[in-house]
């Protein structure tokens, strides 16, 4: 039986995302981090596509972590460490884990063979994760920044035309999402913006910050009866993310706290579905 979306009182009956106003400091930052954007953007620097040198075998692993990547591999007959290093591949189990589990426990049937399209994936690490599980006819992966330059040299599309290279009927696209017309039948998000702070830890202009366009746009987008799944980091924000899907007039179905992700983070894990 489906549980209300996360609240609490603090949140969801005196907060509403029209009152954002940003301080003095945010908005030198904003613009300190659209500078280095819109250079990013202008340059667009690409060398080849990106390769992780594998680990062959995780390490540093608790009994409780090996025995849930077992149950993984042999569910969904994937081994990321034969693809990734250390960190990807066990983040890659951990979305896979979390997806899993939250279909699961929601007893939320997953249509097969159909458009998935991921929003804010960044340099599309997960691909992998989200093709096994969801083993789509196509699979999308947008983000608003695409030309980052990373420490190796490396931009952010030469990494994510790596993570994809092997993958079939997938690609990256650079696009800010709010402004995309791209239907699919599954729009997964995972951890996007629904306030300020996020936007700018991550060296974005606030700018590209606008969750209100964002969820309205997922709404558009999704074909009758299609799924949309959300992660959000910890139950407050849970409940922000949760105005904006009612405010875009999707449905809620269901929804699931994740008590021990096998990569810990700062603050639970909280899984939603949704629907038009």
């Amino acid at each position: 039986m489906a549980t209300p979306p996360i609240a609490t009182p603090d949140v969801s009956s005196t907060w509403s995302p029209r009152e954002q106003r940003y301080s003095l400091l945010q908005r030198c930052r904003s613009l300190y981090h659209g500078l280095w954007f819109r250079l990013s953007e202008w340059i667009r620097w690409s060398r080849r596509p990106y390769h992780e040198t594998p680990i062959g075998c995780l390490s540093g692993l608790a009994s409780w972590q090996i025995t849930r990547i077992d149950e993984l591999r042999e569910h969904y007959q994937v081994c990321f460490e034969s693809h990734y290093g250390q960190h990807t591949a066990l983040a890659n189990y951990a979305y896979l884990d979390l997806l899993d589990r939250a279909s699961t426990i929601a007893k939320q049937p997953i249509p097969q063979g159909i458009a998935v399209t991921d929003v804010g994936c960044a340099n599309f690490w997960y691909a992998r994760a989200l093709q096994a599980f969801f083993r789509p006819a196509t699979l999308t992966g947008v983000d608003v920044e695409g030309f980052r330059l990373y420490p190796t040299g490396y931009s952010r599309y030469d990494a994510a035309r790596g993570y994809i290279v092997q993958l079939p009927h997938t690609s990256f696209v650079v696009a800010n999402y709010c402004e995309m017309e791209s239907r699919a039948d599954v729009i997964t998000a995972w951890y996007p913006f629904v306030t300020p702070s996020p936007v700018l830890a991550w060296r974005l202009p606030l700018r590209v910050f606008s969750p209100e366009r964002l969820f309205e746009r997922i709404a558009r987008n999704l074909t009758a009866h299609g799924l949309f799944f959300m992660v959000n980091q910890g139950i407050e924000e849970a409940a922000i993310a949760a105005t904006y899907c009612r405010r875009a007039g999707l449905r809620f179905i269901d929804q699931w706290v994740h008590s021990q992700p096998l990569r810990a983070r700062p603050h639970p894990p909280v899984a939603s579905w949704w629907t038009t």
